[in-house]
Parts: structure tokens; C-alpha cells; sequence
């Protein structure tokens, strides 16, 4: 164990039905590279060991940083749920923990197989590859049973040949089976498969049935105590240029009210009366009115319900009022950026009047508080768009006194299948986040701004190759330091590309990119299409 003691699960309600494990199940752990509290609050994580402990032949034990389930005394199959950059590192802590030998090409026939999945593996798996067998890109609605399915088929059979039959399932990625190669000046020239039986693009899956997801288990002890979360939207019409979550899960998809929706708050107020709704923007589900009119029921007086950030332009007073009386204190908002010019570029279609409506609706319905979510450092950002941000936030608390205003803020970092993929990390968001504190702070607006330092870290985790990999095991154990990756960085430099380029430099759209034989939702033309029309509007403002 990592450190504290085993999960008490007389905290925890299920909202599934484990299946009992047969004699020969396959012995599993399903880690999450942070706390108990942080990773059971996961959405993602949830069903994913819903998933798997639904079935007879696993047999599933969950691992956190802190605690975790009764071990196996020898695990058959290592997975890890990641969706943060910054948490990619404690995969190896958690394989050491395991005695499970960390890069790929050193396990034989009696180790784990180690898979992985989540947003940041199927944006880019590259710097963490060589320590994982199998990488699942896209849903996991989809990816699980067909690898749990093979999984289970091929038991027994040589390490090799179980990899070689994974590799050709559709969104299941064996990094091992594809070699990069460099040109004399280390530049990236192709990743090519190492074979002719697994493809040369692996494609993400996306799940397009009725239903998405829904919390499977309800405990005081998750981040965000006792609360039922529904997955209201996947995705987001919206396309704004720098959004991952919007443009790697693509089609945006919402389930139906009575077949999807309702069924899945119902599954979970027996439990608790603390329900949470969640997507990317989910005021933009085509029957959102209706639901909201039905939690608007007198049966659910009682029940405490809050929103994900929504889209500035659908708040109203009337969403406001109910969940005010549904004891909601704040409502969250995007804005990206103050300037007009700025949010044109990202395509964040947003009037600063709809800003100021939204406030004005927060405070007449009832709530206390508006939260504003905005970047540092976009692509043309100027000194005078940050300003305006600064402006705008004034301008909202002179026009609603009374309502509470918080702007969280972050550099903005490049990801990968976004139009912005081939942008960098700009320097001067550093001393922009101190100007928008200067600007903010004595005006009693609450700043809540991202480490400008550690931005600096998820662009490098972002943005690399798999020669990242030997940094981020010479990291290990002390990935918690920025000082300890740069100078993991400058000891490996002679294998590894100049810093600079890695996390300031724009690159240029024919380059190859580390995930270049990864397909996403959008081919590259149509990515690199939309960061023209954002650098046009960028120069037309």
C-alpha cells in the first residue's frame, strides 16, 4: 500500500449489483492515481469498476494513493482510469507499490497486463506509452468488454501473441507494436506499427447509444460527499478552439429525458438527496427545460442539487430560482476572456451582454454567487484583452451588488486533436495572471488562478513524445516538484528535443505530431481549417 488503510465499504452504497467472482476470475486492479475522496468522486472511475466488477469472471480490487480494497496476492490485469495530466506520474508509484516492473518490454508471461484509459491517454498516450500494454482510445461503453472479452479468450497465452490479438480490436492501442522514428536532427518523422496485422491508425470509439452515465456508488467520504452524479451531455456543440473536452468526444450527444435521464436521477435519490448534473454544457441537452421543470417537484424539496459549468448565454431566472430553492448557492459560467476580440478567436460565441444577463438572472433568482471561468495567454492574447477581463469582472460587481464574483483562471495549455494543438504554452501568461490579480484582488473579486509553473509541467506532459518516458521515471516519487522535472529534463537532454521547443514554440501544421497515428473525431485538415479561421479572426478584430 501507498499509505493509510483499506477502504471501509460500510460507507460506501452501491448502486449496482456486484456479480460474486468464479473460482478461475481473472484477478484485476483498477487504480486511480490520487486519493480515495478524489478518485471515488470520478465519474469516469465509477463505472468503470461498475463495469468490470459486474462481471463473474474478474475479480476486482480498487487501489487509490491513500488505500484501497483487500490485494490480490498476484494480479492478473492492472488498470489505471487517468484524466489529468499532472496525475500521469503516479502510475509508477502505484506499479512499484505492486511489484509490477514498470516499462512494458520488461514484464514476461507470469506480470500483469497494464491498460489505461481516459480523456488524457486517448489525447496522448505517448509520454506514458512505455509503461503501459494497452491503451483504450475513446468510450469505455465500447473498449471494455471486447479487451475484457479477448482478455479472457486468450488467457494463457503467450504475453506476445495476447498483445498482437489486442491490437487488432478497433480503439485498443499496444504502444509496444508501433516504434517512432526521428530524423538526424531528433525531429519526429513517423510512428509506424512494427507489424502488417495491426493497423497503422488507431481510431478512438465512440459510444452512440441512448444512455450515458451515472454514479454506481454513493459515500460521505468522495470530495464531494454523498452526491448522485448524471452525465446530462457528452462533448459540446460549441467548438471552442482550445476545448479537449468539447473536440476529442465528439458528436456531442445527449440521452433522452424519459428513457435515459430520469431513469438514472431516480437510480440514485434512494441513496442520497444530493444530486449533481454533469457535462461540458449541460443547459444545452434539448429537453433540459423539462427536466429542470420536473426536479422542480415538490417531491424533491428536499433534495440539494448543483450544476456543472453551463453556457453563459442559457442561464436565466428561472434556472437560477430553482436551483436556489434546490439549495445551490452559485452557478458556474465560461467566459474564456473579457475581450470580444479574444473570444471571437477561441469561437466562444458570447456577447458581453449575455455576461451581464447571467449575472443579473444568478442574483434575481436567488443565488449568492457567480463563478466565471477565463484563460491567460491564448493564442494573440494581447496585454489589453487581459485588461478587458479585468474590466468586465469590475463592470459585473458595480452592475450586481451583493452577488459574490470569482474568476478562476489558467494559462491556457495546448491539447492534442484541438485546433490549438500546434500552439505553445506563452510566457507571458505568467506575469498575466499577476496582472488580473493587481487588477482583481482589492476590488474584493475572489481570484482563483492555476500555478502558472505547473502549467509549464502539463504542456511538457501534453505536447511530448515517448522519449518524455525516461523522464517521468527518473520523476518518480517526486513528480510533486517542478524543480525535480527540470532538472530531470536537462540531465536526459542530449536524447530529448530543446525545452523550448517542447513548451513554447507554435509548431507548424505539416509537423508530425507525437499522436500523429492516433485518430480522433476530426481529421487534421479540419483541425488545422478551424485554427486558420481562429488566427483570421485573430487578425480581422
Amino acid at each position: 500500500m501507498v499509505g493509510g488503510d483499506w477502504i471501509s465499504l460500510n460507507q460506501e452504497t452501491l448502486l449496482f449489483e456486484p456479480a460474486q467472482p468464479s473460482s478461475d476470475a481473472l484477478r484485476t486492479v483498477l487504480a486511480f492515481p490520487s486519493t480515495y475522496s478524489v478518485g471515488i468522486t470520478s465519474l469516469g472511475y465509477q463505472v468503470v469498476w461498475a463495469s468490470l466488477a459486474r462481471r463473474p469472471d474478474l475479480d476486482v480490487r480498487r487501489l487509490f494513493t491513500d488505500q484501497g480494497d483487500p490485494q490480490h496476492r498476484h494480479c492478473e490485469l492492472f488498470g489505471l482510469s487517468l484524466s489529468w495530466e499532472l496525475d500521469g506520474p503516479v502510475l509508477l508509484d502505484l506499479l512499484e507499490q505492486q511489484r509490477i516492473p514498470l516499462w512494458s518490454h520488461e514484464r514476461g508471461d507470469g506480470d500483469p497486463i497494464v491498460f489505461g484509459g481516459g480523456p488524457v491517454l486517448t489525447a496522448n498516450p505517448e509520454p506514458l506509452a512505455p509503461f503501459f500494454d494497452v491503451v483504450l482510445l475513446g468510450d469505455g461503453e465500447l473498449l471494455l468488454p471486447a479487451f475484457i472479452d479477448a482478455l479472457q479468450e486468450l488467457r494463457g497465452s503467450p504475453r506476445r501473441e495476447r498483445l498482437l490479438r489486442l491490437a487488432q480490436l478497433p480503439g485498443v492501442y499496444v504502444p509496444s507494436l508501433y516504434a517512432p522514428r526521428y530524423d538526424s536532427d531528433g525531429q519526429l518523422i513517423a510512428i509506424d506499427p512494427l507489424t502488417a496485422e495491426v493497423p497503422t491508425q488507431v481510431a478512438k470509439q465512440t459510444w452512440r447509444g441512448n444512455t450515458l452515465s451515472h454514479s454506481t456508488v454513493i459515500t460521505p467520504e468522495a470530495a464531494w460527499p454523498s452526491i448522485h452524479m448524471v452525465e446530462v451531455v457528452r462533448s459540446c456543440p460549441e467548438l471552442c478552439r482550445f476545448c479537449l473536452a468539447s473536440y476529442l468526444t465528439l458528436p456531442f450527444r445527449t440521452p433522452s429525458l424519459d428513457d435515459g435521464l430520469i431513469p438514472a436521477v431516480e437510480a440514485g435519490l434512494g441513496a442520497t438527496r444530493r444530486l449533481g448534473l454533469l457535462g461540458a454544457s449541460v443547459t444545452q441537452h434539448p429537453q433540459f427545460d423539462e427536466l429542470l421543470q420536473w426536479l422542480n417537484q415538490e417531491r424533491f424539496a428536499d433534495t440539494r442539487i448543483s450544476v456543472s459549468s453551463v453556457r453563459a448565454a442559457t442561464v436565466t431566472q428561472e434556472l437560477a430560482s430553482i436551483l436556489a430553492r434546490r439549495g445551490s448557492k452559485s452557478i458556474t459560467i465560461a467566459i474564456e476572456s473579457g475581450s470580444e476580440r479574444m473570444r471571437q478567436v477561441v469561437n466562444k460565441k458570447l456577447s458581453e451582454e449575455e455576461i451581464h444577463a447571467a449575472a443579473r438572472h444568478a442574483k434575481a433568482g436567488g443565488l449568492s454567487a457567480l463563478k466565471l471561468y477565463g484563460m491567460a495567454g491564448l493564442p494573440s492574447e494581447e496585454e489589453a484583452d487581459i485588461e478587458a477581463t479585468a474590466s468586465l469582472l469590475l463592470a459585473l460587481k458595480k452592475a450586481t451588488p451583493g452577488l459574490r464574483l470569482s474568476l478562476g483562471v489558467s494559462s491556457f495549455v495546448p491539447k492534442a486533436h484541438t485546433p490549438f494543438q500546434w500552439e505553445g504554452l506563452r510566457p507571458e501568461a505568467d506575469k498575466r495572471l499577476k496582472l488580473l490579480a493587481k487588477r482583481l484582488k482589492p476590488k474584493g473579486i475572489e481570484l482563483r488562478p492555476e500555478s502558472y509553473g505547473w502549467s509549464v509541467i502539463q504542456t511538457l506532459l501534453s505536447r511530448s513524445d515517448r522519449r518524455l518516458a525516461a523522464v517521468i521515471a527518473a520523476v518518480r516519487g517526486k513528480s510533486d516538484s517542478q524543480g525535480s522535472w527540470k532538472r530531470a529534463y536537462k540531465e536526459a537532454q542530449d536524447s530529448l528535443p530543446p525545452w523550448d521547443e517542447v513548451i513554447h514554440q507554435r509548431w507548424d501544421t505539416g509537423r508530425v505530431l507525437p499522436w500523429a497515428h492516433l485518430q480522433g473525431p476530426l481529421p487534421v485538415a479540419t483541425l488545422a481549417k478551424h485554427r486558420e479561421e481562429a488566427l483570421n479572426a485573430a487578425a480581422a478584430a
